[in-house]
């Protein structure tokens, strides 16, 4: 599996829907844990890193 690199600010584009309907997560913190913030409705969430990096479609920079 491929490891991808992503840094605070980044905004990620996932392969699964938030229930809101956004793909788009923008990366809070990085550690074990990353906390993002849903583009769309501001839902904060804490996943851990495995579960996040086999769910990341596309990374986008961030500005």
């Amino acid at each position: 599996m491929e490891i991808k690199k992503f840094n605070v600010g980044d905004v990620l584009e996932m392969k699964k829907t938030h229930p809101c309907g956004e793909k788009r997560m923008k990366v809070l913190r990085i550690g074990s844990d990353i906390r993002m913030v849903c583009v769309k409705c501001g839902r904060d969430i804490t996943v851990s890193r495995e579960k996040i990096e086999k769910n990341i479609k596309v990374v986008i920079s961030g500005e």
